[in-house]
């Protein structure tokens, strides 16, 4: 029964997770030999003001780049 975890920091449409879960969910079905129905995927929404690599939060980068003109 595998469970995959997807961290991802918020800002995607629910299509977009949607989509995600659907191709996680058919790639571990065709590598692992899983039955679908024992397939499962949670996907977390991480805020953007919680996520930080280098010591600067995505939401940091992101008004970087908006007071830059990016």
């Amino acid at each position: 029964m595998p469970l995959i975890e997807i961290s991802i920091a918020e800002g995607r449409s629910p299509d977009q997770l949607r989509r995600l879960m659907h191709e996680v969910h058919d790639a571990a079905v065709r590598t692992v030999d899983a039955l679908p129905q024992n397939i499962h995927v949670i996907v977390r929404q991480v805020p953007r003001g919680a996520w930080a690599s280098n010591d600067t939060t995505i939401a940091e980068r992101d008004d970087a780049a908006a007071a830059s003109g990016r």
